[in-house]
């Protein structure tokens, strides 16, 4: 298995508003990053079980998605634990903590770091445009975005260094 340094893995309908913001930051992302091949970027629809081995082969990995119990424009990082499951886990509704789970559970490995990026959603009806809440916020995304990525990217020691600084 090659291991990738930085995993963005994005969901949302583009046809559904704000539903599509994932998708548009995992775009914006990969242009951002195309030189690095130690990023690499995955947008869907929705996320299925057999993103599970991708997420295990990485080292770092970010979930990008709308958020519908965030307030509108609310942008949040959070960790990411794997979902505990009593007799398996279920695969209809998959999300960050099921891939980290079934990583662990089919492939026996997990990413060092897992976080969630999510902005809140302000409108889900048919449309290919964002609410301006959402549109508000993008900016402010991107730059989360970007640093996040680049804080994977550095080696251990300068993880380091850099937290204790902060």
């Amino acid at each position: 298995m090659t291991q990738v340094r930085c995993l963005i893995l994005a969901c949302g309908n583009t046809l559904r508003g704000d539903d599509g913001v994932g998708p548009w930051l995992a775009q914006w992302a990969e242009s951002r990053f195309q030189a690095d091949d130690s990023v690499c970027v995955i947008a869907r629809q929705q996320w299925t079980p057999e993103l599970a081995q991708e997420v295990a082969q990485a080292e770092s990995v970010l979930f990008i998605d709308c958020s519908v119990e965030s307030a509108p424009g609310l942008i949040q990082l959070t960790p990411v634990a794997p979902a505990v499951a009593a007799q398996g886990l279920a695969t209809h509704r998959v999300g960050a903590a099921e891939l980290l789970a079934l990583a662990g559970e089919l492939f026996h490995s997990q990413p060092g770091s897992a976080l969630q990026l999510t902005i809140g959603a302000g409108a889900l009806s048919l449309s290919e445009e964002f609410s301006d809440v959402v549109t508000d916020a993008l900016p402010r995304a991107c730059q989360l975005l970007e640093a996040t990525i680049r804080t994977f990217l550095l080696d251990p020691a300068d993880k380091e260094c850099a937290a204790s600084i902060h």
